[in-house]
C-alpha cells in the first residue's frame, strides 16, 4: 500500500510540474534570439556576403553583423602574468541595418580583462561569420577560411559623453538584457580604437585593411551590403 501510495504522489507531482517545465522550455530567452532581440538570427535578415576582393566591406560587414567577439589582452593574473588572455564579450557597433565600423563593449570592472586593460589597453578583438548563420548553410567549417572572419587590434577606452547615447543605443537593441544587469558592478560603456585590420575570408592568408579603408566603406542599408 506504501509503494502505490509513493507511486501515486510521484505522478500527481510530475503532472503539476509538467506544464511549468514545457513554459521554461518554449519561453523566449532574454538575450540573444529573444522576442523583439534586434539581431541577425532570421535568415532572410542577414545581407548577403560582400564581394571577397573588398576586404575593407567584408571587415565592416563581419563587425556588423556579429554580436560577440573573443577579446584578447595581456593577462594582470599572478599565475599567467603577460600571457594573452582571451574572453569572449558581447558587442555591437550599431542598431541592425545602421552600423558605425566601431565595435563598442558594455563592461564592469568585476571583469578580468577589464583589470587587463586598466594595466595595458591594448587589445585584439576576433569576430567570426561563424555565429551567425552564414557558414552553417554553406558548410564551412568555422577554422576554414571561407568562413570568413576578422583580427582588429586597438585600445579599448570609455566612450565619452557625445558616443554616450549611440553606444547605449547600439548595445541595448542587440542585448537587451544589458538593461536589467546590476547597477552594483559599475558597467560603462567602452569601445575598440581601431589600429590595425586583418581580414581571412579566403585561401592564401589575411588579408591587410586600413582603419581609413575601413571607415570609408558605405555600410548601412538590410539586404543590399551597401
Amino acid at each position: 500500500m506504501a509503494g502505490r501510495a509513493r507511486g501515486s504522489a510521484r505522478a500527481l507531482l510530475a503532472a503539476l510540474l509538467a506544464p511549468a517545465l514545457v513554459a521554461l522550455l518554449v519561453a523566449p530567452a532574454r538575450g540573444r534570439g529573444g522576442r523583439g532581440h534586434g539581431d541577425w538570427d532570421a535568415a532572410a535578415a542577414l545581407p548577403p556576403l560582400p564581394p571577397r576582393e573588398d576586404a575593407a566591406r567584408v571587415a565592416r560587414f563581419v563587425t556588423h553583423v556579429c554580436d560577440w567577439g573573443a577579446l584578447a589582452t595581456l593577462s594582470t593574473d599572478q599565475a599567467v602574468r603577460g600571457w594573452a588572455f582571451a574572453d569572449v564579450l558581447s558587442l555591437s557597433d550599431g542598431p541592425p541595418g545602421a552600423g558605425s565600423g566601431v565595435p563598442y563593449f558594455y563592461l564592469s570592472p568585476l571583469q578580468q580583462s577589464v583589470g587587463n586593460l586598466q594595466e595595458n589597453p591594448h587589445a585584439t578583438l576576433t569576430m567570426s561569420l561563424a555565429q551567425t548563420n552564414f557558414c552553417r548553410k554553406q558548410g564551412f567549417d568555422p577554422q576554414s577560411p571561407l568562413c570568413a572572419h576578422i583580427m582588429l587590434s586597438g585600445t579599448v577606452t570609455k566612450v565619452n559623453e557625445s558616443e554616450m547615447d549611440f553606444a547605449k543605443q547600439s548595445l541595448f537593441v542587440r542585448h537587451p538584457e544589458m538593461k536589467t544587469w546590476p547597477s552594483s558592478h559599475n558597467w560603462f560603456f567602452a569601445k575598440l580604437n581601431i589600429t590595425n585590420i586583418w581580414v581571412l575570408d579566403y585561401f592564401g592568408g589575411p588579408k591587410i585593411v586600413t582603419p581609413e579603408e575601413y571607415y570609408n566603406v558605405t555600410f548601412q542599408r538590410r539586404g543590399t551590403g551597401q
